[in-house]
C-alpha cells in the first residue's frame, strides 16, 4: 500500500512541477508570431524591449515589444492598463489572442491582451 501511495505521490509531484516549467516558460516573438493555436486563451511570458507605445486607445494601451527574435522589424502587439516607456527592458505576462478583430480595419493575427510588465 505505502509502495503505490509513493508512486502516485511521485506522478503527482512530476505533473505540478512540469506545469509549474511550463507556466514559466518564456516565449519569442517569432514563436508567438506563428499563431501556434495549442496557445490560444493560455498565459504567455516574454522578454524583450517595448518599441512603441500608442496610449489609450478604446480604453487600453497599445505596446508594439521587440526582443529580436524573427524577420527584421518583427513585434507584437500587446494590450495592458499599464503603461510602460518605450525602450524599457520588460518582462511581460498576458493572456494569448488570435484573429482578434477590433473593426474599423484594425485586426491582429496575434494579440497578447490583459499584460503585466515587469522590469528585468
Amino acid at each position: 500500500m505505502h509502495k503505490q501511495t509513493g508512486i502516485l505521490a511521485a506522478l503527482l509531484m512530476a505533473v505540478l512541477w512540469g506545469g509549474v516549467a511550463a507556466a514559466g516558460e518564456v516565449h519569442t516573438v517569432e514563436q508567438l508570431n506563428q499563431a501556434p493555436a495549442e496557445l490560444e486563451g493560455e498565459e504567455v511570458r516574454l522578454e524583450g524591449i517595448v518599441g512603441r507605445v500608442n496610449e489609450d486607445i478604446m480604453g487600453v494601451n497599445f505596446i508594439h515589444f521587440v526582443d529580436g527574435t524573427g524577420n527584421e522589424g518583427d513585434y507584437i502587439t500587446i494590450t495592458s492598463s499599464e503603461l510602460p516607456e518605450v525602450g524599457d527592458r520588460v518582462s511581460v505576462t498576458g493572456i494569448l489572442v488570435l484573429d482578434r478583430d477590433f473593426g474599423a480595419g484594425y485586426a491582429y493575427p496575434v494579440l497578447i491582451e490583459e499584460a503585466e510588465f515587469s522590469s528585468q
